[in-house]
């Protein structure tokens, strides 16, 4: 066979993946260990866990989660001296709302302190969303002396507990006048929400584009109008993300709201379920606490669930480039 004969079929050979005899080492072709082979799919599936491990580890940490919310349902249905049991019943022998019916009749009425807490709540969403929003277009847009250095003091509050600066703002705010108020409570949680709320806002305006704004403004937008005609909407996940998270913080605050109202009319729920906890004699009315648990857990449920997705957006906004 002529040199023309061997080399067309030592080329139809490779093409095919069958190799030449002595060959197989450098080119791989029909060996266990070359690309694609039996031999690397098997070393890749080793390293994978099974699909029944798997399920088995992601079904123990979801019993994990919700075992405490079963056993707060169990308790809410029970009868208050059924709640009070020891050793307890772990299921109920029948449904009662007692709990619930001496939860609304409680102190000043539960509504007077969902009130509270959602006027708070919603106070401080709105001061946060604008301040940050506006901060962090400001961080991300424009060019000043000390732009670097100011942000970086924004972010060195984030490490800064809030507990240690709980005396100095209520001295502020009794200079204000604003001490024992809703008001001043709503500009305390503002407080504590900025820093990560800039942070988050101003990764947000980063990823946009320049050639965004500019053209607006090409198109006769002034600053203000571009910020809340064209960025705003493409930023949306980030300022969903903020305000869940001032509105959480602000539903859930314990310690500023305890330290800064001293009128029980105003206290917010957190503080109305630990005057409510104690019954008779210093003993805790388990039912009617569990009760007012679940009253304020559903509304931060609702709107996590409806909102997730653009939670999820604006935590990574600004992550990839």
């Amino acid at each position: 066979m002529s040199a023309t004969a061997l080399n067309t079929t030592a080329r139809g050979r490779r093409s095919r993946g069958e190799g030449t005899p002595g060959d197989g080492e450098s080119t791989g072709g029909g060996g266990t260990g070359g690309r694609g082979g039996p031999g690397r799919r098997a070393g890749a599936g080793r390293g994978r866990m099974p699909a029944w491990a798997w399920w088995t580890v992601c079904s123990l940490i979801a019993v994990m989660f919700l075992l405490p919310l079963v056993a707060l349902l169990v308790t809410v249905v029970k009868t208050p001296q059924a709640a009070a049991a020891s050793p307890p019943a772990y299921l109920p022998h029948g449904i009662s709302t007692e709990n619930f019916e001496a939860l609304a009749d409680s102190r000043e009425g539960l509504w007077r302190y969902v009130w509270n807490s959602l006027l708070v709540s919603l106070g401080t969403v709105l001061l946060t969303v604008t301040v940050s929003t506006l901060a962090g277009y400001g961080f991300a847009r424009f060019r000043f002396p000390l732009r670097s250095a100011l942000f970086g003091t924004v972010l060195l509050c984030m490490m800064i507990p809030f507990q240690a600066i709980l005396t100095p703002l209520y001295m502020v705010l009794r200079f204000l006048h604003l001490q024992n108020s809703l008001i001043g409570l709503v500009f305390v949680y503002a407080t504590f929400q900025l820093p990560i709320s800039v942070f988050l806002m101003r990764n947000s305006f980063e990823q946009i584009p320049r050639a965004l704004p500019e053209s607006a403004q090409i198109d006769g937008c002034s600053t203000l109008s571009s910020l809340w005609r064209v960025l705003l909407p493409v930023v949306r996940p980030g300022a969903v993300s903020v305000a869940l998270f001032a509105f959480f913080s602000a539903w859930n605050e314990f310690l500023a709201a305890l330290v800064l109202l001293s009128d029980e009319a105003k206290f917010t729920l957190p503080i109305f379920l630990t005057v409510l906890a104690s019954g008779q004699l210093g003993t805790i009315d388990w039912g009617v606490l569990e009760a007012g648990v679940l009253v304020t857990m559903v509304p931060c449920a609702v709107i996590f669930l409806i909102l997730q997705r653009y939670y999820v957006r604006g935590l990574v906004a600004g992550s990839v480039k």
